[in-house]
């Protein structure tokens, strides 16, 4: 007599992958104790997930998901989005939080950050204690790739110093927005065996062009290119990144930042809210 399994449904083969992956967590010395996934999600496009991303999605009996104010709700349905498409587990569930406004006035740029950082991980605390069982696995969704100009790992860490409440965590990696600018502009990150930079706008003026032939801009709310006096610089702009919303624009600096400008002002009053970052270079090394 032969016996035939019958095939797994979805959901059951989605419960056991989810099992098998907890199992293996708890067999790498996490046994009895929370764990938090850092998974980053990619720049805007939902097709940015890796694999890697979406079998961690599903170990997670807890999605934890961001919102920032009504001007930002792309920004949360993007991940509301990622979600729906990928988690196919039926018992784990999603909570969102606010995050709090950083502080600016009256106060340093890093007392500012410190600040914050310290407001956001009291609400990381209270959420991995009041929404995760003390073996469960809880995800944050972070933008682009958490390693890159993104505090959560720095938020997480001073959970854990805190010694309020155990866990372990991994981090995923992600797609940046500086390899979907690249992409979208086709260009290579790098001159031929020559470095790269990646800075912000207030500290951009310390090495391009002197220093740095190719400098990566984000965090940049001054557009600090426009006071670069160069003629043999060119810029490599995008906003909105991944989403059906992207603008990009390139040229020789000296002929399109003005256009970069406008444009940049009239998405934001349009949209409400901006997310862009530019790649600068003197020289190039491929044609135009």
């Amino acid at each position: 007599m032969t016996l035939v399994a019958e095939p797994l449904s979805r959901e059951e083969l989605a419960r056991s992958t989810a099992k098998r992956l907890r199992r293996q967590t708890n067999e790498g010395g996490g046994e009895g104790m929370r764990k938090i996934l850092i998974i980053g999600i990619g720049s805007g496009n939902p097709e940015h997930m890796t694999v890697q991303a979406i079998n961690a999605l599903n170990r997670a009996d807890v999605l934890f998901i961001p919102t920032k104010g009504a001007n930002k709700t792309e920004l949360a349905e993007v991940r509301r989005e990622i979600c729906a498409r990928y988690v196919t587990r039926s018992d784990s569930r999603t909570v969102e939080f606010a995050v709090p406004v950083r502080r600016t006035e009256g106060v340093s740029y890093d007392g500012s950050v410190d600040d914050w950082h310290a407001r956001i991980a009291t609400i990381y605390e209270g959420l991995l204690s009041e929404e995760l069982g003390e073996e469960g696995v809880g995800a944050f969704l972070v933008w682009g790739d958490p390693m890159l100009y993104d505090s959560t790992i720095r938020i997480i860490e001073r959970v854990r110093a805190r010694g309020q409440v155990a866990f372990e965590y991994d981090v995923l990696p992600g797609i940046t927005s500086l390899q979907t600018l690249c992409a979208s502009h086709r260009i290579p990150l790098n001159l031929v065996g020559k470095p790269v930079e990646i800075t912000t706008g207030r500290r951009l003026h310390e090495s391009f062009p002197e220093k740095s032939q190719t400098s990566v801009v984000m965090l940049d709310g001054e557009q600090a290119f426009q006071r670069i006096d160069d003629p043999d610089a060119w810029i490599y702009w995008g906003a909105y990144l991944g989403t059906p919303d992207e603008i990009v624009i390139s040229g020789r600096l000296a002929d399109v930042k003005d256009r970069i400008l406008e444009t940049r002002a009239a998405a934001r009053e349009r949209m409400g809210w901006i997310m862009d970052i530019y790649l600068l270079r003197k020289g190039v090394d491929f044609d135009e």
